[in-house]
């Protein structure tokens, strides 16, 4: 008997996001919704620490352990992002395919589509012998003065 593959649409939204939850089996808890509907309506990446200052000065009653188990279980599920760095990790919603300008002067990270010319990815490929399907870019830099 042959297993059936789920294809799973892409998340662009929160509604995109606990859709890809209950399809995975997850339960939408009130905390785990709270996390959700923050790192869509913030637009950026933000800590675990920073995740629960926001909801507890919002006055959503979540304590520190449930923030840092709902962040691994939604990352490690990939319906959010998770942005490793050496201060910490970073979280924010997940969009199309993007790549992150970091500022070094304040730390935030910006998300960016970045569309390489196909003459590049052609030239990688055979230079390595991987067919490319998909990329991700990281550019650092300090604010203009």
């Amino acid at each position: 008997m042959q297993q059936q593959e789920v294809v799973l649409k892409p998340i662009r939204s929160l509604e995109d996001a606990i859709d890809r939850c209950q399809r995975l089996g997850m339960r939408v808890s009130r905390q785990r919704r709270y996390i959700l509907e923050l790192l869509w309506q913030a637009q950026e990446h933000l800590s675990a620490r920073e995740i629960y200052d926001r909801l507890n000065q919002q006055g959503k009653d979540i304590g520190h352990t449930s923030v840092y188990q709902n962040l691994e279980a939604l990352s490690g599920q990939g319906i959010i992002e998770c942005v490793d760095r050496c201060d910490g990790r970073l979280y924010g919603n997940i969009s199309d395919a993007h790549s992150h300008v970091n500022c070094l002067d304040t730390g935030r990270i910006l998300d960016v589509n970045v569309e390489l010319p196909p003459e590049l990815i052609s030239a990688i490929e055979q230079q390595t012998g991987v067919k490319i399907t998909d990329y991700r870019i990281d550019f650092y830099g300090h604010r203009n003065a």
